[in-house]
Parts: structure tokens; sequence; C-alpha cells
């Protein structure tokens, strides 16, 4: 029976792949049957829904059936004919960095184009507009950047926990990746800019972070919450 061997087909899916019909290789005429099937399995319990066309094998728990990841959620969005198009950023970004434990419906990604938010099941998806190329190498800095950028919205944080991670993260990147990460702040906010400057200034010295000091206004002070007494800061003219 047909309904059978679109289970079989189903069962050798790991647990938390999102998938459409599609993928699981039956003739394009089959199209109807197979979406049939694919429905009775979701009232069954054997799969689950998560938007229109898109489903997934649940991952069972003690704990109950956990849902899958945001970047397995997304990845139609990530990636296009082999290439990178997208990454994960936001939210789900800040809390695998440990600048916040909040869990949040919403998934960030980054991309090069302006793009509608949509809707997938329980999530709401948003596109950032991210200047620089995004290449699979650089993924981890812009995530970093953008962490940056939005220190003073991250949900349940404090801006100077917040800011000491950052740094400690920086001081763990090679000499070639601060490089990278110097040259990627230059497309970013002032504020972004000022904040990347301190932290590479207080690692490499001021010579080293000077096309970033060169870049901002010599007026402009940027309010941003931190309490400490290093001076770069003041030399930042942040406060």
């Amino acid at each position: 029976m047909i309904s059978k061997q679109i289970e079989g087909v189903v069962s050798q899916l790991r647990s938390d792949f999102v998938f459409t019909y599609r993928e699981l290789g039956f003739p394009a005429e089959m199209t109807p049957t197979v979406i049939r099937n694919l429905n009775r399995m979701v009232e069954k319990g054997i799969i689950t829904k998560l938007s229109k066309g898109r489903y997934y094998k649940p991952r069972k728990t003690i704990f109950g059936q956990l849902k899958p990841s945001p970047e397995e959620i997304v990845k139609d969005l990530l990636t296009k004919d082999g290439k990178v198009i997208g990454y994960l950023t936001g939210y789900s970004v800040f809390n695998q960095l440990g600048l916040t434990t909040q869990i949040s419906n919403i998934i960030e990604i980054g991309t090069n184009i302006r793009r509608n938010k949509k809707r997938r099941g329980s999530y709401e998806i948003r596109f950032i507009l991210q200047p620089n190329p995004i290449k699979p190498l650089d993924i981890p800095l812009l995530q970093w950047l953008d962490a940056l950028k939005y220190i003073k919205s991250i949900p349940d944080s404090d801006v100077n926990i917040t800011f000491q991670r950052l740094s400690h993260l920086v001081k763990g990147l090679s000499g070639k990746s601060c490089k990278r990460l110097k040259v990627l702040a230059l497309a970013y906010t002032p504020m972004t800019r000022a904040l990347a400057g301190v932290i590479l200034d207080g690692i490499f010295g001021a010579d080293y972070t000077q096309s970033l000091y060169d870049s901002l206004n010599p007026v402009t002070y940027y309010k941003v919450g931190i309490n400490s007494d290093n001076p770069l800061l003041k030399k930042w003219r942040i406060t």
C-alpha cells in the first residue's frame, strides 16, 4: 500500500528534520496522495505539521515533544542552490552566545535583501538587512557584531554584563578573524563601530583600530549605559 511506503520513507528521517512532500522522492503525479497521507500521519501523531506543507517527526523526551531548532525551521531561507543567502541572528543566537536566557518565537535572519516578515506555524520570521556580503566564515563575526548593535535591546540582559561577555568572546578569536571583524564592523552603525573599537583597541592598541576611529564623527557621543572606569570608553565617546 502507498500509505505504508510513505510511512516507511518518513520513518527513515531523523527526528526534528523539517521536510515537505517534495523531499520524500515520490513522483509528481502522486503529490495529492502523498499530502493526504502526510496529513493522516499528523492526525495519528506520527508527525507534526509546522506550517502549510512543512512537517517534522518530533523528538520525544521525558519532558514531552521538542520542536526543531530555529536553524532547521528556516533552513530553506538560509541557503539557495547551495549558496548561503542568510544567517541566524537575534534572540536565538543571543541565547546561544550566553547573552540572554530568554527563548522567543521570533526567528531573525540576516540577509542582503529586504524581505517582509512571515509566519511559519507559531513562529514569526523577521529579516534584518546585513550590509556586508554573507560568507560562511564571516557568519560568527556578523552575529557578534549584531549583538553589539542591539546591545541595549537584548531581552533579560544587562548592558554591562553583555559588553563583558562580548569582549571575552573576541579575546578567543584568531588574529585573522579579528582583522576580518574590524573590516566588517565598518559597515555597521556608528555606535557599533565605537563599541567594537573599544574592545579591539583594548586588545591590539590604537594603531590597529585607527580606521574605525576615523570613521566616526568626532563630536558625536554614544549613550549605551556601560558603567566602567575603562579610559577607552571616554576615548571612543561612549557614555
